[in-house]
């Protein structure tokens, strides 16, 4: 039986990714919508390519340059447009799975959207339940959805619990003590501190290991992205955050380790290829090949774990201050994160300042409980306001 898949986010990595995936598997997968931000050029290339029934461009004049080249090239792709679109074409009944890949708070809505019509949801965009994982992971619970980790260090860790986690429900797993959640250090573990408040964006953004989006690529290099999955992993497998240690290993061969009350620790070893876990999710309980090469234990060398300098990565830090405080401070986190990134990437703001930001942001705004979208969409929109003030401050200073 032929899966119908929607992919959020098609033009970002995730996005290229799954469909490279998908392409192997012909006879298996078929592509009912694509969506994208405003990327024409690559989305008319996929449609002409993948053939989807919808694609989506939540920028409305890039919908319409997209309908005019499909047009042009004989394509007879539906072209739909706004936010509102991105939703219609995660909860449509044809569509048996959603490859939640859209970066950031702009990929909640339609991936709560998936998980309460009780969808297959693949989840590449962490920021998800980040922001409101009471609320996500309830509507997995009333809705039977099933929710598969993508990103390589929780689906490490899904493959490493016993019988795999329990996608409709969350529970701690019997017997594990310990989660080791595994980091590269991105491309700054090892650079003098006192040089951090000139490394630029194009710095930050090549990751020795992957291949990233810039924004993800800026949060590898504050380790950001870590105190994100750490927020994460919470959610998806129902543990305390105490359980969860984040470890460096600049080699990024081991994608995360769970450690059992009998002393056995389980790890899930691949080499450096989004292909891997979003194969794994796609096929799950199966397996299927991904076009992944297969890692060579013997030329692979050694190696090696280290604990994390606080002072190199206070983004750390603040990801679990923000576990502590609960509610909508994860919420308020991530919104934070977005505009100091976002103004870094556009030079607005030094490497060194992101996370002063982010601290400053933090304690400007009261937690509130989780108990509506509402509350949480109120709570992103005040942070992203009072984060933008700081970064207009910094400016001044620096100026």
């Amino acid at each position: 039986m032929t899966t119908q898949l929607t992919i959020l986010g098609s033009t970002g990595s995730i996005g290229l990714s799954t469909l490279d995936v998908v392409a192997r598997q012909p006879d298996r997968y078929c592509i009912h919508a694509l969506t994208a931000h405003r990327n024409v050029e690559r989305m008319r290339e996929q449609c002409l390519r993948h053939q989807p029934a919808v694609a989506v461009m939540v920028d409305v004049e890039a919908g319409e340059a997209l309908r005019t080249a499909l047009a042009a090239a004989g394509c007879n792709t539906e072209v739909r447009t706004g936010v509102e679109a991105l939703a219609e074409v995660a909860r449509e009944p044809r569509v048996d799975a959603v490859m939640a890949a859209i970066v950031g708070a702009a990929g909640l809505l339609p991936t709560l959207a998936a998980a309460e019509a009780g969808k297959r949801v693949l989840l590449a965009n962490k920021e998800a339940l980040v922001m409101s994982g009471a609320l996500l992971m309830d509507a997995v619970r009333r809705s039977g959805a099933c929710l598969l980790p993508i990103d390589s260090e929780h689906n490490a860790i899904f493959q490493c619990l016993p019988n795999g986690y329990v996608c409709a429900e969350s529970v701690t797993p019997h017997g594990a003590r310990r989660i080791w959640l595994t980091a590269s250090g991105g491309p700054f573990r090892d650079r003098p501190l006192d040089s951090f408040a000139g490394i630029t964006p194009d710095e930050a953004c090549a990751h020795p290991n992957w291949d990233m989006g810039r924004k993800i690529s800026v949060d590898s290099a504050t380790m950001m992205n870590k105190g994100l999955e750490v927020i994460e992993a919470c959610w998806l497998f129902a543990v305390e955050p105490s359980m969860i240690q984040v470890v460096l290993h600049p080699q990024s061969i081991v994608h995360s380790m769970v450690a059992y009350d009998d002393g056995s620790v389980l790890a899930q070893l691949g080499n450096p290829d989004m292909r891997t876990p979003i194969a794994h999710a796609l096929a799950w309980p199966e397996r299927m090949e991904s076009g992944v090469q297969p890692l060579d234990v013997l030329a692979m060398g050694k190696l090696e774990f280290y604990e994390p300098e606080a002072a190199r990565f206070p983004a750390l830090g603040l990801a679990y201050k923000a576990l502590e405080r609960g509610g909508t401070a994860t919420a308020v986190l991530n919104a934070a994160n977005e505009v100091a990134v976002e103004a870094f990437l556009q030079e607005g703001l030094a490497f060194s300042e992101i996370t002063t930001v982010i601290a400053a942001t933090l304690d400007a705004i009261e937690a509130e409980p989780v108990d509506s979208l509402e509350r949480v969409l109120s709570a992103d929109q005040r942070a992203r306001e009072v984060a933008s003030e700081w970064v207009a401050k910094t400016r001044n200073v620096v100026s």
